[in-house]
């Protein structure tokens, strides 16, 4: 066997292996950077990390495809699929009807739903319906602010934000006499950055679902289906949701 015909089959080897590598299509994925522990910038690394980061990086290896990551605004999400400007978008972004009319939706990946945050010193809000005629903050584009305006008579002290964290600052400075918004971001932050400080109350409210949000008509969402169910098939899901929120639940 000659040099030259070995250098040649590993020449072709090589071309055949790289153009596997390069065929690979690269989606652009958006997310928010503030809805932790779902979605979070480490301040070292200067990467994203959390749940849905760590679902969609699978999701992907899995699928067949590339991402290229970027973030912004919640409230820019949907209308950012909607013209096409981006493929894929992973934010806890609650399944709706009105958003299934203009976007596609893998199968829910993730059980929610709404909760009330207030100051630890607050007594008075125990209930949603003790929200009439308080300030409440809650986040511009969300499931938790159509909620808000369907379900309050007095909805003018209703203060949308555009960021998590912005409308946290605002209950502890005293601004806004509650937030309201989806349960494991609430719970979250009560946890940490509010221990002490905040508490939640109430039960849940509007069971929730998050999914994965693509362009309408995208190719890509038997694919990602796929790819979920494989995980929780081999116990990936359930190791990712067990580091970023502890033991899970049988029904999930």
């Amino acid at each position: 066997m000659s040099t030259k015909w070995l250098k040649t089959v590993g020449a072709t080897l090589a071309l055949t292996v790289a153009a596997g590598t390069a065929s690979a299509e690269t989606l652009k994925v958006v997310t928010d950077p503030s809805f932790v522990p779902f979605e979070m910038m480490d301040a070292e690394t200067g990467k994203m990390i959390g749940f849905d980061m760590e679902i969609i990086r699978e999701v992907a290896d899995r699928a067949g495809f590339e991402i290229d990551l970027n973030t912004m605004d919640f409230n820019g999400i949907i209308p950012a699929l909607q013209s096409g400007s981006v493929d894929i978008a992973i934010a806890g972004i609650t399944i709706t009807d009105e958003r299934e009319e203009i976007v596609d939706f893998s199968n829910p990946y993730y059980d929610s739903g709404l909760r009330l945050l207030v100051r630890e010193s607050n007594d008075e809000v125990k209930e949603f319906d003790d929200l009439e005629g308080k300030k409440i903050g809650t986040k511009i584009g969300s499931t938790s602010y159509d909620y808000l305006m369907k379900n309050l008579e007095a909805d003018d002290g209703v203060t949308p934000y555009p960021g998590s964290a912005d409308m946290y600052m605002a209950l502890m400075s005293g601004a806004v006499d509650a937030v309201f918004y989806d349960a494991p971001n609430v719970g979250y932050f009560a946890r940490t950055k509010g221990e002490g400080k905040v508490k939640t109350v109430g039960p849940l409210y509007e069971g929730q679902q998050y999914g994965i949000a693509l362009v309408e008509g995208s190719e890509w969402v038997d694919e990602v289906n796929t790819a979920l169910a494989s995980m929780k098939e081999d116990g990936t899901y359930k190791k990712i949701y067990e580091e970023w929120f502890g033991a899970m639940p049988d029904d999930m």
